[in-house]
């Protein structure tokens, strides 16, 4: 008895993880096995003469009545016009009544990549769309339409639901497959997904082989043409190869992926925001600078005092190295930026963070570290209901494999983790509450892994942890 107080109180004094085991290590045991990429013809151009491909929408503006539309035309630049219109007008239409296409001109880019020639990229924003609303678009050649469609978000608003996928750390390989596929057939229906960086993986191959970046604008097509995917950029699209004669960072993502950075006063596409639904999202560059007066440092301390509660209370921010990972693969490559930014997470309430980088999942409760000066010694993670709760979500699937070697002793501040391959569901309920799942490869869609309700730090900031731990 006397032994286990003592630890009891040890535990209490200390208040740091690294000596106090709260959380769940799964013991889903995944079988050990190489993620082989899929062959590129298993992922053929569309049929017809420059037949639009690769086709990928996102958010085009800050409040979420625009959409970016993209595609690749690989021979032809033109014609490179994008057509649109409501469903519910084409529905009066064939009810024998006139409704009106409307078109927008794309701008067209292409680049250059050792060996490598792009086709031709085009890039249209649709401005000053109704909010809550289908839309067909068709993107076409000279003798090829292809259709699809997309809805916009509810107007930002403080209890607006809306459904998130979150994916990382992607790739194209058999277990990716399995991930998407997993996220396009769940019950749960995704409305966009935030992506936490790391696309194509086509620097894993010999001369960075941006035929990858084509195949795997056609793998994740089924989804992306329907629903906005909310980009970052990982380590992956930084593409540096002087070696190569590449000394440009980030050209294939860059001229590829577009996004409305300019929006939210951003002088970069790697970092930037939007408002959707009731949530506020800031996108982060892990791989840019972010020390003090760089761009990106003064850009985050001016963008959030901006943020409007009471318009969109959740703050989620999306970054691609972890700040708080007890796996070993990358252990604490993100630190500095951590220890930049993260008084200004705790101080503005964020909610939650989503990272890649990891090949496997965590969940860390709401902890900070902040106290520490170097004269205190007050260096560890504590409990801290300002906090955002910490989520690693790289375990999209690539071709490096799974990262399966988590610290033996699992820190308090660490919730759950999984050496597994999924994705998760982030579904904002209202003001106050979300409700959060992931979803492993190994099991059925439905199947819930880990799960955890998320409390608004602004609106509702009591502890979940009670409620979590009794859910599990």
């Amino acid at each position: 008895m006397a032994i286990i107080w003592f630890w009891l109180m040890t535990c209490v004094l200390l208040h740091i993880a690294v000596l106090c085991n709260a959380g769940v290590t799964s013991g889903f045991v995944r079988k050990a096995a190489w993620s082989v990429d899929i062959p590129k013809s298993h992922f053929p151009p569309p049929s017809g003469t420059n037949a639009p491909e690769q086709v990928h929408i996102t958010q085009g503006d800050h409040e979420g009545s625009g959409m970016i539309i993209s595609w690749v035309t690989p021979f032809e630049r033109y014609p490179n016009v994008v057509t649109y219109w409501e469903a519910d007008a084409e529905y009066e239409h064939n009810k024998h009544k006139h409704y009106h296409k409307h078109k927008t001109h794309s701008t067209i880019t292409t680049y250059r990549y050792y060996d490598y020639s792009s086709g031709y990229i085009h890039h249209a924003t649709i401005k000053h769309l109704k909010f809550d609303t289908k839309y067909f678009y068709e993107v076409a050649s000279h003798n090829v339409t292809r259709r699809f469609s997309f809805t916009t978000p509810p107007k930002p608003g403080p209890d607006v639901p809306y459904t998130f996928g979150v994916i990382g750390d992607l790739g194209q390989t058999a277990d990716s497959n399995q991930t998407l596929e997993h996220y396009v057939s769940n019950p749960i229906k995704g409305q966009a997904v935030l992506f936490a960086g790391d696309l194509s993986y086509a620097d894993d191959h010999p001369n960075h082989d941006n035929t990858k970046w084509d195949t795997f604008g056609r793998f994740i097509e089924k989804s992306v043409a329907y629903q906005p995917w909310i980009w970052s950029a990982g380590n992956h699209e930084i593409d540096f190869a002087p070696n190569l004669g590449e000394s440009v960072p980030f050209k294939p993502y860059l001229h590829r992926y577009r996004v409305p950075y300019k929006a939210s006063q951003s002088t970069s596409p790697l970092w930037y925001s939007i408002k959707r639904a009731s949530t506020y999202i800031i996108v982060l560059s892990s791989y840019s600078a972010y020390g003090k007066y760089t761009p990106q440092y003064k850009w985050l301390e001016q963008e959030l005092p901006k943020i409007n509660r009471s318009e969109t209370p959740w703050i989620i921010v999306i970054l691609h190295a972890p700040w708080y990972n007890s796996n070993r693969y990358h252990y604490m490559e993100g630190e500095s930026m951590r220890v930049q930014f993260e008084p200004w997470f705790v101080q503005h309430k964020v909610d939650i963070v989503f990272a890649g980088h990891v090949h496997s999942y965590e969940r860390s409760e709401r902890i900070s570290n902040v106290k520490y000066n170097i004269t205190n010694g007050l260096s560890g993670p504590v409990r801290d209901s300002s906090a955002p709760v910490y989520i690693t979500i790289g375990d999209g699937g690539n071709i490096e494999g799974i990262a399966d070697n988590f610290i033996d002793q699992q820190p308090s501040y660490s919730a759950y983790r999984e050496a597994s391959f999924g994705h998760a569901i982030l579904e904002i309920k209202n003001r106050t509450h979300a409700y959060y799942t992931w979803h492993r490869n190994q099991d059925n869609e439905p199947v819930i892994a880990d799960s955890a309700w998320f409390f608004n730090r602004f609106w509702y900031p009591e502890d979940e942890s009670s409620i979590n731990n009794k859910e599990a």
